[in-house]
């Protein structure tokens, strides 16, 4: 029977794509705790802030907040809570309720911060008429009203921004000894035939946050949807809880492979945000007030107006209230300000972002070897090939097949000479099988995530019958991390790299694909603790699983090193912080055009939440992509961050190669595209690592006055100096491109022609099927390798070409970034990291640090400078005591000058100096 179910699951994994199941998903009526809470009124409970228990001191507000009787005319208090306020630097405030004396202790998300929050100081500022007023040393205002609770945050300006609490539906559930039949499923819920026996019963919680003159809001990936977030009354709300969705649809509100619990809002005025620090299935429903709903006819009936606002509600299982506010002013500020609280993400090695060749499975050596063969012999650049789970010796990890992949030493030697790296897959199902040096020293040692009778969990996976490491456990995790040294994993190198898939964690046949919540994870003993108060369940860290996995790997690849390499490392499952260690992909989509569309909106989400390193399956993980499809894919790949092509095991092979020759030469261009801008993505990660800022920004991003920047996800830029609208629709020979910046006068050139565009909102553009609607910034400088070799490793040396599209006042800037691109030695000053800056009269290459060096061979091999009106008479480069004439050509019919071959050294400081 156990062998049956496992073939049921793996067909429905592997079988001919139809769509998703939705009835292996719950929706909120069939969630216990969202059912409860979401119908919730203010007039069922009220909180109250004890007054006689406020005390402020250093960063923080702490008191008493009550719940009480509104029923009662003596007000009897119900339940007590611990309120803390805190302020904390760069303008964020953190918002914490917990039960006062909790039966058992409430589980607090342990990963998703970096480090604890620097505080700032708060300052009581009056305590009258019911209200508490207390600012923050950068000027904002907390007022909190004693009755009913509430908390209005302003802006600078003195503006109401957000406001917590303002409906009324904060929610905080006791803990209660379970009494048979008291709530109506605090005594367990059933699900598609699978029980959770709930053994504490019901804890879960909700607030509300209304965010005032807001236009849009945005976050809370990861879902389908458009990437600025719709009024959910009437349906569904925003579903976060981490799930293998087999074949997910699309313009969707369901959970997906991510969750985080983070939400912007932005309008003329403000921008603003919240950060939901909670790791339980959580429902988040949206209200735009000036969206023509029903909810909103009514506020305007009642107001007299148009309420011009946006409500959010959290509802999560378990927990604490454990809330972040964030109080811009504009974007960059709030994305900011939530990296700076689950950081960024760490220089990635260059290599890994350059193209990436995948497959469910590449079957063998002589496979691995052909595919590599075949990029040299069709002139095509790759920097990774990968191997999906048949590698391994029967779906045991840190094994090779005997047969298939007898000699992965030599294997990835053949692929290392030529500059390129393996990545192999490693998921954290265990196959539970005697003998499995893994599964036997998991057993022995008791490291596996325990069932609700605190026996070994079991469920079924890729090997079959699987046990699942608890990550919660330090052994486990450092156990786990041990394996990947390279006596323990032979054939691995430095140049192997790991994909961490499967890790919601995804179980073929738990509830909602994925583990039961009352199974047990380990919790660190504290005195006088057992029964229930000595484990965490399922629940409560569902959506954090995953980013323990990886944090355990991303350890283990440092360890192997003894942290001299930059790991790089996949991961499906995302939540607040996975950034820190991970790269992600989109899931296992489709070869449509609708779910290329997907892909950008999703990355976009992703990016602002933190997560920057994010792409697509190209060409589609199911189905087979014809070739115009091919073609648009590859070019849209080339500008997002993550780029591989990968492909679902049942599907026709479809390496670049085996299509005709013209699409082969167009999927050429798309990777030569990106392979010539490595350079430009690698300064911008850098720049993240600084200013927490997404490499991958929304429009609105840098243009947050311009209206119709706030609902445009199907183009984006790259920093502040790209613009990339790709081409998603078949058989287009126009497209519709935005170009903001009205109010600045900014423009725009294609890269491709150096044709100038003002920034005039939309207009037409042609388009063919080698047509990609590319756009640099006026007043902008990028860096590009124009010579593109088999793999980035090979251009490391390579000389420069300096492309310059100046601004209306004929001036630009730009930046690079150099290093050895995979070790740490740049934490040692062992980098260059220039500011580039033309002003007509000279354009300069100068050292930010210049204390930092490295002995780059590469050069400057070209300078172009895109819409020069008045062309100088002479250029002299001025590189140290040395002063070199160079030379110089002037093309009329687009305004460009060419300065050929300066050879100024990228390792020392240089001057181009002009003479008109």
């Amino acid at each position: 029977m156990k062998t049956l179910c496992l073939l049921l699951a793996v067909s429905l994994m592997v079988g001919v794509a139809v769509g998703v199941d939705r009835n292996n998903f719950k929706t909120c009526e069939q969630s216990g705790f969202c059912k409860r809470l979401r119908p919730y009124k203010p007039e069922k409970s009220q909180y109250v802030l004890n007054i006689d228990t406020v005390i402020v001191h250093g960063n923080a507000l702490s008191a008493e907040v009550n719940t009480i009787d509104a029923e009662s005319e003596s007000k009897n208090v119900i339940w007590k809570y611990a309120l803390k306020l805190s302020a904390l630097l760069d303008g964020t405030f953190r918002i914490e309720i917990d039960e006062a004396e909790p039966l058992y202790p409430r589980y607090r998300t342990q990963l998703a911060l970096d480090g604890e929050p620097k505080g700032d100081k708060l300052t009581l500022i009056s305590n009258e008429s019911g209200k508490l007023t207390l600012s923050n040393a950068q000027g904002h205002h907390v007022i909190i009203t004693v009755e009913p609770l509430k908390f209005e945050f302003t802006d600078r300006a003195g503006e109401v921004a957000v406001v917590v609490n303002d409906n009324g539906q904060l929610v905080v559930e006791p803990l209660k000894t379970k009494v048979e039949g008291e709530d109506e499923d605090a005594g367990g819920e059933n699900f598609k035939g699978h029980h959770d026996s709930k053994p504490r019963g019901n804890e879960a919680l909700s607030i509300d946050i209304a965010f005032p003159e807001a236009e849009q809001i945005y976050g809370i990936p990861e879902h389908t949807d458009n990437f600025y977030l719709k009024t959910t009354t009437g349906g569904e709300p925003y579903r976060l809880y981490n799930l293998d969705v087999f074949e997910f649809e699309l313009d969707s509100r369901m959970a997906l492979y991510g969750a985080v619990p983070v939400l912007y809002s932005h309008g003329p005025k403000r921008s603003a945000g919240v950060f939901w620090h909670n790791s339980a299935e959580t429902w988040v429903d949206v209200v735009n007030h000036a969206e023509n709903t029903v909810v909103s006819s009514l506020v305007n009936l009642v107001t007299g107006g148009q309420k011009k606002q946006i409500d959010a509600r959290f509802m999560s299982e378990s927990g604490i209230v454990d809330l972040f506010v964030f109080l811009g002013d504009t974007p960059s500020d709030v994305f900011r300000q939530y990296t700076a609280l689950t950081g960024v993400a760490p220089l990635p090695p260059r290599f890994s972002l350059a193209y990436h060749q995948s497959r469910w499975n590449y079957v063998d050596e002589a496979d691995v070897r052909q595919v590599d063969d075949n990029f040299d012999a069709h002139d095509l650049p790759a920097d990774v090939l990968w191997l999906d789970i048949e590698y391994t010796d029967q779906k045991k990890y840190f094994t090779w097949d005997p047969i298939k992949f007898a000699h992965p030493t030599e294997m990835v030697a053949n692929l290392t000479a030529k500059g390129r790296k393996l990545v192999v897959i490693i998921d954290p199902h265990i196959k539970r099988e005697a003998g499995y040096f893994l599964h036997d020293d998991a057993t022995e040692m008791g490291l596996y995530v325990k069932n609700k009778d605190g026996k070994d969990y079991e469920g079924w996976c890729w090997p079959g019958s699987s046990s699942y490491l608890d990550f919660f456990d330090p052994e486990a995790s450092k156990y786990y991390s041990e394996r990947y040294k390279f006596e323990n994993f032979p054939g691995t190198s430095k140049d192997v790299h790991i994909w961490n898939d499967m890790n919601e964690p995804s179980v073929f046949n738990g509830p909602e694909i994925t583990m039961p919540k009352d199974a047990r994870h380990y919790k660190t003993p504290e005195d006088g603790q057992d029964g229930l108060a000595s484990y965490w369940e399922h629940r409560h860290i569902h959506n954090e699983y995953g980013l323990w996995h990886i944090r355990a790997t991303h350890d283990g690849m440092l360890l192997r090193t003894n942290n001299q390499y930059r790991p790089f490392i996949l991961t499906r499952s995302t939540f607040a912080g996975t950034q820190r260690y991970a790269a992600m992909w989109t899931g296992d989509n489709m070869a449509e055009w609708g779910f290329l569309r997907a892909s950008v909106r999703q990355c976009l989400s992703v990016a602002t939440a933190g997560i920057s390193f994010c792409g697509s399956d190209v060409g589609g993980f199911f189905k087979y992509p014809e070739a115009e499809l091919m073609t648009r894919w590859y070019q849209a790949g080339a500008y997002q961050a993550f780029f591989r092509a990968h492909s679902h095991i049942e599907t026709k092979r479809r390496e670049p190669w085996l299509y005709d020759s013209t699409t082969l030469s167009r999927i050429r261009d798309a990777l030569r595209r990106r392979y010539v801008l490595l350079d430009f993505w690698y300064t911008l990660f850098y720049e993240h690592t600084i200013d927490g800022l997404p490499v991958t920004r929304p429009l609105f991003q840098e243009y947050p006055k311009e209206l119709e920047t706030y609902t445009i996800d199907e183009a984006y830029l790259l920093g502040d100096k790209l613009l990339i609208s790709p081409v998603m629709e078949a058989g287009v020979t126009s497209v519709k491109v935005y170009l903001p910046g009205r109010e600045s006068n900014t423009r725009w050139y294609d890269v491709d022609s150096y044709q100038t565009y003002e920034a005039n909102g939309y207009m037409n553009v042609d388009v063919n099927i080698n047509k990609v609607p590319v756009y640099q910034r006026g007043g902008t400088i990028v860096p590009r390798k124009e010579r593109v070799r088999r793999s980035s490793q090979l251009m490391v040396n390579d000389p420069y070409t300096l492309i310059v599209a100046l601004d209306a006042n004929n001036t630009a800037t730009g930046s690079l970034y150099i290093d050895d691109g995979e070790t740490f030695d740049y934490k040692s000053n062992n980098y260059i990291y220039a500011k580039i800056t033309y002003d007509s009269v000279k354009l300069s290459y100068k050292f930010v640090n210049t204390k930092a060096t490295y002995p780059t061979k590469s050069w400057l091999e070209r300078v172009v400078i895109a819409g020069i009106k008045s062309a100088p008479r002479a250029a002299t480069l001025r590189s140290g005591a040395k002063s070199t004439p160079l030379q110089m050509t002037l093309h009329r019919g687009n305004d460009v000058l060419v300065i050929r071959k300066p050879a100024a050294s990228m390792a020392q400081e240089w001057e181009i100096e002009f003479t008109y």
